[in-house]
């Protein structure tokens, strides 16, 4: 069977949908991946054969996509949440489709396009997914897999990051203040932020522009992050507590599904001081926990294994 995955070109909305794609080509699926070519490098080195649909860097349009399904004529196209004309692109082309989550369902207005029916792969522990889409959506339960480069970790260490997008220099120097008080080592990936620009900090502290995070979360006693989704399932598939420091999107939102569900502590942007993160810190133990009955219903979750084997039942 010949499988179309499509994304967002970040590691975001790309990295969630890789281990399903990896699975499909273990059992023997040709599998091809549409994104933007800054995502490339590891799906080639994956085997998943990416190229960039017409002139489409990050979103993709129908009409980047409809050339790609005819030169390809796949049995069954995956797409993630973030890019909805690949839906549209595959009615079009009489392909059946599912939709692939990053998390857990976005609110509306943080810019994209919520997902209205289809069948949807959905990576969220019910606990934490929204009521309205657990309730009405057609879903596949699929376990969050964290997927990254290698990387050499030792703990005990505490993982701080804002993601590629949300960083700035004020948000993360406050941050690794507050962190520095712990005595322990802290890890900081500064995305978008170069770490030249955070000036100096503690011998314990280590600043790197990217950091394989599905090697350094197992290892951490705390991870501090901006809310993103893979962060927060990472972290959670790890049982590792949480600070939340939202900076926007769906940030907000799943905070606020962290703290209800006892797993995380949070400070919301006009909250945030270097002390107010040293005791938001220490109180985020409390949550360990929480975040280890969570972490165990991740791993009850269908594996991509298992989730791949069903895919033939969805092709045309």
């Amino acid at each position: 069977m010949r499988i179309l995955f499509a994304g967002l070109a970040s590691a975001g909305h790309t990295y969630p949908m890789v281990p399903l794609a990896v699975a499909a080509r273990d059992i023997g699926h040709e599998v091809h991946f549409a994104a933007g070519e800054h995502v490339h490098a590891p799906l080639r080195r994956l085997g998943l054969n990416p190229f960039r649909p017409a002139d489409s860097f990050y979103e993709i349009y129908a009409e980047d996509l409809e050339p790609e399904l005819t030169r390809l004529r796949p049995d069954l196209v995956v797409h993630g949440w973030g890019v909805p004309e690949a839906a549209v692109a595959a009615e079009r082309a009489g392909v059946p489709a599912l939709w692939h989550g990053f998390g857990r369902m976005f609110p509306r207005g943080i810019g994209f396009e919520r997902p209205a029916g289809g069948v949807h792969l959905d990576i969220c522990p019910p606990s934490l997914q929204e009521a309205d889409f657990l309730a009405t959506a057609q879903r596949i339960a699929l376990r969050p897999v964290p997927f990254s480069e290698p990387g050499d970790f030792r703990p005990p260490l505490v993982y701080l990051t804002l993601g590629t997008a949300f960083g700035t220099p004020e948000v993360l120097t406050t941050a690794i203040r507050g962190l520095a008080t712990l005595g322990v080592p802290v890890v900081v990936a500064t995305g978008r932020v170069r770490p030249e620009d955070l000036g100096p900090v503690p011998d314990h502290v280590t600043l790197r522009a990217w950091v394989p995070q599905a090697a350094v979360v197992p290892h951490a006693e705390l991870v501090v992050h901006h809310g993103g989704s893979g962060t927060t399932l990472g972290a959670l598939a790890a049982g590792v507590p949480q600070l939340v420091l939202p900076q926007g999107a769906d940030q907000f939102a799943n905070a606020e599904a962290l703290v209800a569900a006892g797993a995380a502590v949070r400070l919301a942007p006009g909250e945030l001081t270097a002390d107010a993160v040293a005791e938001q810190a220490r109180k985020a133990s409390a949550c360990r926990e929480a975040a280890r009955a969570i972490a165990a219903e991740i791993a009850a979750m269908p594996s991509p294994a298992e989730v791949a084997r069903e895919l033939p039942k969805r092709a045309k």
